[in-house]
């Protein structure tokens, strides 16, 4: 981090998969099977997964993000040439019950304890955060949990981040947005909240409209920055 502030801040909403939930932890329980393939197993499902949700939405075909996910993986499998049945149905049992990032727990309970609302803003359907909020533990640090069901399209559409505004009775500017991913952070940045990307791999800043006021590598710092202090 930079020493940025952001100020005027009175709720943080959080993306879910790969910024609260590790989604590669799906496949790392079952590097007992895949051996060598298990890493290009989990970056082809992911790059496929959000592939598809763009994909969709402009069609105008949407599927929920648990019928997806599935496809995803049906697709990674065929491209790597695993044919397992029973393999299929581990991979998305686990998906529902993903592990949280270390650091979260304890930068949610610092926010909730700092007055803030919480919430998480996510591509992934009702059931599917529920599942997976409640396995982390943390359901109880959450003030809401949304989904881009509410409005039938997946981010970056603009309709999802004012779900956030909607809910949690709250101005654009007064939302701090927290994704780990790129594409989300510019996205929720061109709607007029204010952005922190967690850039946990290092990853080069993208070019499109919209922009993250902060970057950061892990959610740790997020407290510091809307001014919490030690």
């Amino acid at each position: 981090m930079t020493g940025e502030r952001l100020h005027g801040i009175k709720g943080c909403v959080f993306d879910a998969y790969g910024t609260l939930f590790d989604f590669n932890s799906a496949v790392a329980r079952c590097r007992d099977v895949l051996g060598e393939q298990a890493d290009t197993l989990s970056r082809i499902w992911r790059e496929k997964q959000l592939q598809y949700t763009w994909l969709r939405s402009l069609m105008g075909r949407h599927e929920d993000f648990w019928k997806v996910t599935g496809d995803a993986l049906d697709f990674a499998m065929r491209s790597l040439e695993i044919r397992d049945e029973a393999l299929r149905e581990r991979l998305m049992s686990l998906y529902r019950v993903l592990d949280a990032f270390p650091e979260v727990p304890a930068t949610l309970e610092a926010l909730k304890s700092g007055g803030f609302k919480t919430a998480i803003l996510s591509n992934g359907s009702p059931e599917m955060l529920l599942s997976v909020v409640q396995g982390t533990g943390i359901a109880h640090l959450l003030d809401a949990v949304l989904s881009v069901e509410a409005v039938g399209i997946y981010k970056p559409h603009p309709s999802v981040y004012k779900i956030a505004v909607d809910s949690l009775s709250l101005d654009a500017e007064a939302i701090c947005f927290v994704s780990a991913n790129a594409w989300d952070a510019h996205g929720a940045s061109a709607f007029g909240l204010k952005v922190v990307w967690c850039n946990r791999y290092g990853q080069s800043r993208e070019i499109l409209p919209g922009a993250a006021d902060v970057e950061v590598s892990t959610l740790a710092e997020i407290p510091s920055i809307v001014g919490i202090r030690d």
